[in-house]
């Protein structure tokens, strides 16, 4: 469990850049943060992870304290993925990357080596390719394959699907959200709103470091004061859901209308048609 109690945070003697936030997130949970640069959402993921402590008020990790936790036992819990991959990749090889965190964590045994090798065989990776000389996707597959791999409880995602392309997107988030559904907790900035609709259980709203609204994604993507006051734009399969709602419309089209991600539009609209879902879904991600 994750608990900020009335916490304020500051960079050296400037402002402070969080303002009395308290929230709590429970093991299992997948949490994006949202708002404009500057609401103060890179900051939490620091306090989370240790990278800071709070000028005032508590950030516990499992109830304790992240002032009384050390950095190696806070990084063997908690995971970050930075937002560029170059500034968490610093191995010669695939598999020297993937087994670095081991090494760190004095961790570097039989057991350890053999998760290593599953990582390569799962993202099917080239173990002795050099790692600065793969694609920008693949670039960061490899530093969310060398965090995952040492299992922690926590991970914290910094804008995972920047610079990426549809298909590696989606290769990325689904790899995030098979880790959340074995229990997993992950928190994640994102500017990305279709994203963070389609993949996100729960939304943080931020804004001038305070939370404007914290709730489950759809409502918190459908409250448009809220949406408004974190600068954000909603994303379009919300904004078409509810603007359906306003018209008539037949009993057939009720599933359209209560849709929350592209993927239940395209249920919705399949069904309405009678044509097969599942290949419905199939041409939308270009299979």
């Amino acid at each position: 469990m994750i608990a900020f109690e009335n916490v304020c945070a500051s960079y050296a003697d400037e402002l402070p850049v969080l303002r009395d936030v308290s929230f709590t997130i429970e093991e299992g949970e997948f949490v994006a943060f949202v708002g404009t640069n500057g609401a103060g959402k890179s900051t939490t993921m620091r306090l989370i992870n240790g990278l800071l402590k709070p000028t005032s008020g508590r950030v516990l990790i499992d109830s304790v304290p992240t002032t009384q936790l050390k950095t190696s036992e806070l990084a063997r819990r908690v995971g970050f993925l930075f937002q560029n991959p170059d500034h968490q990749i610093c191995c010669n090889t695939v598999r020297e990357e993937l087994l670095f965190g081991f090494q760190a964590q004095g961790r570097l045994d039989d057991a350890a080596r053999r998760r290593v090798d599953e990582m390569i065989e799962r993202f099917d990776f080239d173990a002795d390719a050099e790692p600065y000389l793969l694609n920008r996707g693949t670039r960061q597959l490899l530093a969310l394959a060398s965090i995952i791999v040492c299992e922690p409880d926590v991970i914290i995602l910094d804008e995972p699907t920047t610079g990426l392309d549809f298909r590696e997107c989606e290769k990325v988030m689904e790899v995030i959200s098979q880790m959340n559904d074995s229990g997993t907790t992950v928190v994640m900035v994102c500017h990305d709103m279709e994203v963070v609709a389609d993949h996100a259980k729960r939304v943080i709203a931020m804004t001038q470091g305070q939370i404007v609204a914290d709730g489950q994604t759809i409502d918190v993507l459908r409250n448009r004061d809220a949406v408004s006051r974190a600068h954000l734009l909603e994303p379009q399969i919300i904004e078409i859901s509810m603007k359906l709602a306003d018209i008539p419309h037949s009993e057939k089209l009720e599933d359209l209308c209560r849709a929350n991600t592209v993927d239940e539009m395209i249920r919705a609209i399949a069904a309405y048609k009678n044509i097969d879902p599942a290949k419905a879904l199939d041409v939308k991600r270009g299979a």
